[in-house]
């Protein structure tokens, strides 16, 4: 903190530390170190002495040595793929659950789908000594992925399918999630049906695509899959409601001119002007169940790897009907 008086230049001011705290107290650093991490061992007088000059004096404790010193952190992190995208941000109050339960600290990185970025947060994050990271990386395959583990930082991916041999991944079946879409459309009697999404060379879009595609063929309906590929990340919810939009600007009615089905199923498609029927993933549960295996490897000698794959289901709203 810094003290200024009057026009004088601010003058920095030293932290309270632990022994200003024993000398305001009267008592032994020893005593002060049972307050902070063994209260039970303290008499309630003197606990309360030491408590009353820790206020006085506005002491904050420094978890951050206290961490080092022990050798463990109690601090987690998820580097998201897009901070802007709600799928992400559903997944990280999923693991925001499991943090707060376990009584750790999370930190939130954004690495905009740019693996420059990925990188520079991996390497802060080794050094702050994290517990373990969570990532959803922009590619899977990244050897600086396996690096980090090498080096001892458990890594989890999420979204995506990671290295058995290296980490736990947890991941949505986006292969049937594609099928899902397209056999709905197929029941309702659509046969011209277009793939919006891209770019092409993420796994999740991959996957999604090659199940529609598998679901059409499947179906023995006469017409085709159009690939419109986007500069979105993913065939997500949200560009899905872009689409939407577009429609309802041009006068295109939903569904009676063109069924949409999106993928995600955010809060946002069910509150669309058409609520939007969609593929549903657990979002929540994706973080949490990603959140657990990390602080699982991180404290269990026993720990196996396991690769997670999460069941979506196709939720239909006003956007689809029979034709």
């Amino acid at each position: 903190m810094t003290r200024v008086l009057d026009d004088q230049p601010a003058i920095p001011v030293r932290s309270a530390g632990v022994k200003d705290v024993a000398v305001a107290a009267g008592v032994s650093l020893g005593t002060v170190s049972n307050v902070l991490n063994k209260p039970d061992r303290v008499s309630v007088s003197t606990r309360s002495r030491v408590e009353q000059a820790m206020a006085e004096l506005g002491f904050v404790r420094n978890e951050s040595a206290r961490q080092l010193r022990a050798g463990r952190s109690s601090t987690v992190a998820y580097v998201m793929l897009d901070a802007s995208n709600p799928f992400f941000t559903d997944v990280a109050q999923g693991v925001e659950d499991v943090a707060e339960r376990r009584d750790l600290s999370l930190f939130m990185c954004n690495s905009d789908n740019r693996i420059e970025r990925e990188h520079a947060y991996l390497d802060r994050l080794q050094q702050q000594r994290v517990q373990g990271i969570l990532v959803t990386p922009v590619d899977p395959t990244d050897p600086a992925l396996r690096e980090v583990a090498r080096h001892g930082t458990p890594v989890v991916i999420v979204d995506r399918v990671g290295d058995a041999d290296t980490h736990c991944s947890v991941a949505v079946d986006d292969i049937l999630g594609g099928q899902l879409a397209i056999d709905h459309l197929v029941d309702l009697g659509h046969e011209r049906i277009a793939f919006v999404g891209g770019p092409q060379h993420l796994g999740q879009v991959r996957d999604q695509l090659a199940g529609a595609r598998e679901a059409f063929e499947s179906s023995g309906s006469t017409g085709g899959v159009v690939v419109i590929e986007t500069e979105a990340l993913t065939v997500a919810d949200l560009l899905t409601l872009g689409l939407l939009q577009q429609c309802v600007g041009l006068g295109i009615r939903v569904p009676e001119d063109l069924a949409i089905v999106g993928y995600g199923d955010i809060d946002f498609a069910a509150a669309a002007a058409v609520p939007l029927s969609s593929v549903r993933q657990p979002r929540r549960n994706l973080g949490r169940t990603a959140a657990e295996l990390l602080i699982d490897e991180a404290s269990n000698p026993e720990h196996t790897h396991q690769q997670v794959l999460f069941t979506p289901e196709l939720v239909a709203r006003a956007s689809t009907r029979r034709r």
